[in-house]
């Protein structure tokens, strides 16, 4: 079961931040370190995403979704699956098909080369922590 759901909204004043509880009521404050890693995961994938599609034509509305379990078991703790979702609409006419056409396609990019921090999750990259 997801514990928060976080949603970054692309709007052409620039990205909004937003937090939710699953059942939809709005988050007020700071972020805690695991929201602020879906923050980063949602954000680097919306940024890749805009990029590319930006170029054919500009969204109506951009929104990344990104969610996920925080785990607590025999491992530690952890989360769980994380999952990202796109909700991308692009004006009516030929550069709109054109970048709907190619939205699929960016994400993907996205997920499998490009966003460094959704990739160093899924890579498992090592962490050293030492004292000074």
């Amino acid at each position: 079961m997801t514990d928060h759901v976080l949603t970054i909204d692309l709007g052409t004043s620039g990205p909004k931040v937003a937090l939710f509880t699953i059942d939809g009521a709005f988050v007020d404050g700071d972020f805690t370190p695991v929201e602020l890693l879906l923050t980063a995961i949602a954000g680097c994938s919306a940024v890749d995403v805009d990029f590319i599609t930006s170029r054919l034509a500009e969204p109506t509305d951009f929104t990344v979704t990104a969610g996920g379990e925080k785990l607590r078991d025999e491992l530690g703790n952890h989360m769980g699956e994380i999952e990202v979702s796109f909700r991308v609409r692009f004006p009516e006419g030929d550069d709109g098909d054109r970048a709907r056409e190619r939205l699929p396609r960016a994400i993907a990019q996205s997920h499998d080369r490009l966003c460094t921090v959704s990739r160093s999750v899924q890579l498992g990259t090592p962490i050293h922590i030492r004292e000074d």
